[in-house]
């Protein structure tokens, strides 16, 4: 990988996991902020405390360089949840914070994203091994 493609994977990866990482102390402490998101979701507070948990493991995933790409899958996965919920329950801005969370949300998507992309040599094999394993078909790779 080129010098700069690695500073890239690397800011991609400390992004993501401090922003997921700076959360879990409204998620874990039951702030108001946060008490009242999944409290509006109506999964206060097992909502809470099991995103919390979720973004804990793939923050610790993505910083270690063979597990980023399962990190960032999985903050990927909760980012789309918590995009989903501000574009259909929650608003844009919530409780006046102009847009901040749902901000911080999109941040972290893309760069799990980029992460996804960056280590894709890492993860696409084991991805068609599992498909071919499910469907018993070989599905062809390429190394790009």
């Amino acid at each position: 990988m080129h010098k700069a493609l690695t500073y890239i994977l690397w800011a991609a990866r400390l992004i993501a996991a401090i922003i997921m990482l700076q959360t879990l102390y409204f998620k874990f402490l039951a702030q108001p902020e946060s008490v009242y998101i999944f409290s509006t979701l109506g999964i206060e507070p097992w909502g809470r405390i099991g995103s919390g948990i979720v973004e804990l493991i793939a923050s610790v995933l993505i910083l270690m360089p063979r597990t980023s790409w399962i990190g960032a899958g999985l903050g990927l996965g909760v980012m789309a949840g918590a995009i989903l919920s501000h574009l259909t329950v929650l608003g844009i801005s919530v409780q006046g914070d102009g847009g901040y969370l749902f901000f911080l949300a999109i941040a972290v998507a893309v760069s799990c994203s980029t992460i996804l992309l960056l280590t894709r040599k890492q993860w696409l094999p084991v991805l068609a091994q599992a498909i071919q394993s499910v469907f018993g078909k070989k599905i062809a790779h390429t190394n790009t």
